[in-house]
């Protein structure tokens, strides 16, 4: 590696009275993929909890925003496709109706501490924002930023976390790279199952909503090589179109059929039972390509 060209990347970031700041230095120290997994999971509210048993003031207003807002249509409906109107959490008509049906189902319920302030926070997910705790973030990245640039000291190694809830607190330690890490290391092979009769495009959704993929627009293509579809550009997606109302396992067949016609004239033998799919797959925001094993039953 040319040390002379890594590029540090300094990162900072709060959440009220929380914040963290972290040195990464491309191929020697974990990369942001690597520590996906410490971030905590969103906030959110179960269904049947703000219907039924509401104990939190969000859950009397997301309630009203998510639930109250679909089957009253305050606003009317959009004439397209006579849906309610789009909630708008810009628009302060829309937050403060949502506020008003919210403190009604506090009050019903016995709740405390629905405010307007609160409804915004919750209907537009801000992240509250505590000025100290920003200046403190603040000052040390740009102090890491001065040790790079100057050689004064040495830098972070390489995560610090920041808690000023009760008091000033920070810890500094080192987060490892991860050996199958999707950007910095060499990914492990992605194991899947599917029925079958599915069709491609029953599994590309299945692509799409697994996390550690995280493929918007997957691109397949066999291990061997032949491209199953591309979601762009619109010209190869228009020639792979038609295999997504294909079942997984007429494309395996078609593929094993096409294999041993290749390979008709050589001694080589060639499986045309197997019911394992061997995979690559890629994306316009995955740095790496990554192999699929994909077991049909």
């Amino acid at each position: 590696i040319d040390t002379s060209t890594i590029i540090p990347l300094v990162d900072g970031g709060t959440e009220g009275f929380l914040g963290q700041a972290r040195v990464i230095v491309p191929r020697f120290s974990a990369c942001f993929e690597c520590t996906l997994g410490l971030f905590p999971p969103q906030r959110n509210f179960p269904l049947c909890t703000m219907a039924n048993t509401p104990r939190l003031p969000e859950h009397c207003i997301e309630y009203a925003h998510l639930v109250l807002w679909q089957s009253v249509r305050p606003y009317g409906t959009d004439p397209a496709d006579n849906s309610p109107v789009r909630f708008d959490g810009d628009n302060a008509d829309h937050v403060r109706w949502v506020f008003e049906r919210a403190t009604q189902r506090a009050d019903q319920f016995g709740i405390r501490g629905v405010t307007y302030r609160l409804t915004q926070g919750v209907v537009k997910n801000i992240i509250p924002a505590i000025a100290s705790t920003n200046a403190i973030v603040a000052a040390v990245c740009t102090h890491e930023i001065l040790k790079l640039a100057t050689y004064i000291s040495s830098s972070m190694n390489n995560y610090m976390m920041y808690n000023g809830a009760a008091g000033v607190y920070t810890y500094t330690y080192e987060n490892e790279r991860r050996p199958d890490c999707p950007v910095c290391g060499a990914p492990a092979v992605r194991t899947l199952q599917a029925r079958k009769e599915d069709k491609l495009s029953a599994f590309l959704d299945l692509i799409r909503e697994d996390p550690d993929l995280r493929a918007s627009k997957p691109a397949l293509r066999w291990a061997s090589g032949g491209a199953l579809y591309f979601s762009a550009p619109a010209a190869l997606e228009l020639q792979t179109r038609a295999n997504l109302d294909r079942t997984l396992i007429e494309l395996l067949q078609d593929h094993h059929n096409a294999a041993h016609n290749t390979t008709s004239n050589s001694s080589q033998p060639t499986n045309t039972t197997s019911t394992t799919m061997f995979l690559t797959v890629s994306d316009q925001a995955m740095l790496t390509v990554r192999e699929l094993t994909v077991s049909l039953e």
